[in-house]
């Protein structure tokens, strides 16, 4: 059975953070998808945590077709997230890192302005709410879409990759409710990136060459996703939405080596 949406989530050594952000896709309003895991840890990890067992029951109760994979050996996050990519069957993919918390509501916005503007990914900054008595008010400038999403051209250096500070820490909380945005008033905006949480249209990440640039990279690197999301925003373009309703668990990172980035090293 071919889903609307299909769920791509990569992970590493976190099995607690994963069962979590599994939980959270159960009572999504929007139901037609499918969830597939690939899991790199290469001793235990997924295979073996009966929380994350427990959860991939019920999303198949509830119909969602859950695929639990191990692709080994690594090659980098580029790598995984392509291999990633080769199952997919369904229009849209989403891919979520493993520490993510869902609304009830998420998936059905994103595909919602997928379908409205008809672009390339539409993106859920992801916060954390231990800063959310920390306010930047110095980086919570926004560029709303007020005509349809077209293609940009975007790349480090420039004014328009500055966007990417309104992803950090509570800021694209703060500037929702200071504007007294609510899902029902939603808005689309421009983007650098968004990190975590993005529903691409699956045909169009895959005309962008995916994720193929992983071979060019050493196993060590970050800003996969950055340039992916680059590459599409170029050619079909891509935004934002607020307010967000996907949030970081805030756990620390399993790329801790970060001194190759995609993006400054291969554009």
């Amino acid at each position: 059975m071919t889903h609307q949406v299909d769920v791509l989530i990569p992970t590493y050594q976190r099995p607690a953070a994963l069962a979590v952000t599994l939980a959270t896709l159960i009572g999504q309003t929007f139901r037609d998808f499918r969830v597939l895991v690939s899991d790199q840890t290469e001793n235990g990890g997924a295979a073996d945590s009966g929380e994350v067992h427990a959860v991939l029951r019920v999303l198949a109760a509830h119909g969602h077709d859950p695929v639990l994979l191990k692709h080994l050996p690594r090659r980098g996050l580029a790598e995984h997230r392509g291999f990633l990519l080769a199952q997919a069957t369904a229009p849209y993919a989403l891919f979520s890192d493993d520490d993510l918390l869902f609304e009830p509501d998420a998936v059905e916005r994103m595909l919602t302005a997928m379908r409205e503007e008809g672009c390339g990914f539409v993106g859920c900054a992801v916060p954390g709410y231990s800063f959310i008595e920390d306010v930047r008010p110095q980086q919570q400038a926004i560029e709303f879409w007020d005509t349809r999403v077209e293609p940009e051209r975007v790349r480090p250096n420039t004014p328009a990759w500055d966007r990417h500070k309104l992803h950090n820490a509570a800021n694209i909380l703060h500037v929702a409710d200071r504007l007294e945005l609510t899902p029902a008033t939603q808005r689309k905006y421009r983007v650098a990136w968004v990190g975590g949480c993005v529903l691409y249209d699956t045909e169009k990440l895959r005309k962008c060459g995916g994720f193929d640039f992983w071979g060019d990279l050493p196993v060590e690197h970050s800003g996969e996703d950055v340039l992916a999301q680059i590459r599409v925003m170029e050619r079909f373009g891509g935004c934002g939405i607020i307010p967000t309703r996907v949030y970081h668990q805030e756990l620390p990172t399993t790329v801790p080596n970060r001194e190759v980035d995609a993006p400054k090293v291969l554009l």
